[in-house]
């Protein structure tokens, strides 16, 4: 691991450090701000912190392009790293440089699926800032964690003018723990996730020949949470009690398993690919891996939400249930509203036993109590920012 990457990831569970860091480094942006002057056609776009240009600030990125409302404005994307991204209009910066913070200050929107301000506090008054968030919580988020957990919420006032939910649950947690109105969320659904209302037999057919999936395989998505308790040298680690070679014993040759780690631990992670198992954790499209899968089986990981849209079957794999729930917490008990498994045995019986290719009455019910609005997301989202910018167009038209 790198001094730069350490360092990053000292302050970021360490709540000393961190209020150190927040208390400097917000002092210094807002002095900064007195010296650069607003641009009222600048769109500011990040993806999980700059690590990827995915999620529903890609699709929303990609729906302003052919939107004739954004003509004239400059879309720019911050990047951990600018050279692994190519983007079809717009510019690019590092996230962890001066240009970045300018960059900021001067946007009129922000629009992210996490956060713009890297744990400071420094919005102007001028800046739109239209979050999606990455999901909808089953364990405990921001002001519900313990005081001592490895993770904390960001200090400061949370300054989201929009948030976006796919259902009132989601709303009213997230509401709550990152202390936001209740009356600045939509629940639009997560732009992300329209791609799965619109899926056809063969647009799934060519994302598995894509993915290389031989016809006729049964494709297990397996994708757990991190754990941020579990630290190593290289950060944050995931340790499976699973066995690939037992699972390819015990399936045969009906099944293949994506195997997608979190971004947390996928760097510290070593996954021995082969016909059976594929590792995708750096595959750039989750939405992809969901619709090309058969079966969905995770945790803790609020991609249970995004997947029921579909209404395939999803397994739960709770293996450490009361551990998690004591040094993380959760909002639900997850083991009652999905079929689970507590242990390996019983994770391939269970799957053995799944039907596929028909909806599975758990999911819908799920989804059902979750989930009320997916579809139509990417455009709402547009109609909300274009307002926002221009709050008389309508009155015009």
């Amino acid at each position: 691991m790198s001094l730069k990457k350490w360092l990053i990831n000292r302050v970021k569970y360490s709540q000393t450090l961190y209020n150190i860091y927040y208390y400097i480094g917000t002092l210094a942006i807002r002095f900064l701000k007195v010296f650069v002057r607003a641009d009222d056609k600048l769109i500011l776009f990040s993806s999980f912190g700059g690590r990827k240009f995915d999620d529903s600030p890609k699709k929303i990125y990609d729906a302003m392009l052919s939107d004739p409302r954004f003509e004239g404005y400059r879309l720019v994307w911050a990047f951990l790293d600018r050279q692994k991204f190519a983007i079809p209009k717009g510019g690019k910066i590092a996230t962890d440089g001066l240009r970045y913070y300018i960059t900021a200050l001067k946007a009129r929107v922000w629009i992210t699926n996490s956060s713009i301000e890297r744990g400071l506090s420094f919005k102007g008054r001028k800046t739109f800032y239209f979050n999606t968030w990455h999901g909808t919580p089953i364990k405990k988020m921001g002001g519900d964690i313990a005081a001592d957990n490895k993770s904390f919420g960001a200090k400061g006032r949370n300054r989201v003018d929009i948030m976006t939910a796919q259902g009132q649950f989601e709303a009213d947690i997230f509401s709550r723990v990152f202390r936001i109105s209740r009356d600045r969320f939509r629940v639009v659904g997560l732009p992300r996730n329209d791609s799965l209302t619109r899926v056809d037999s063969s647009y799934r057919a060519e994302l598995r020949e894509r993915l290389n999936i031989p016809k006729g395989k049964i494709v297990i998505f397996y994708a757990p949470t991190f754990r941020e308790y579990n630290q190593s040298s290289q950060g944050v680690a995931l340790c499976l009690p699973i066995d690939f070679k037992l699972w390819q014993e015990r399936l045969g040759g009906d099944y293949i398993v994506l195997f997608r780690a979190h971004y947390e631990v996928a760097k510290s992670m070593k996954i021995e690919e082969t016909e059976f198992l594929r590792d995708v954790s750096s595959y750039p499209v989750l939405e992809d891996l969901m619709i090309a899968s058969d079966v969905l089986i995770s945790d803790y990981s609020s991609i249970f939400f995004d997947y029921s849209i579909m209404g395939k079957p999803m397994l739960c794999f709770a293996y450490d249930y009361d551990e998690y729930a004591e040094k993380r917490g959760m909002y639900f008990d997850i083991r009652e509203q999905l079929p689970n498994a507590e242990n390996e045995d019983e994770l391939l019986d269970l799957i053995m036993k799944t039907p596929v290719g028909t909806p599975a009455p758990s999911t819908i019910a799920f989804r059902d109590k979750y989930v009320t609005e997916y579809g139509h997301a990417a455009e709402k989202s547009l109609d909300i920012i274009a307002k926002e910018l221009n709050p008389l167009a309508e009155l015009i038209c």
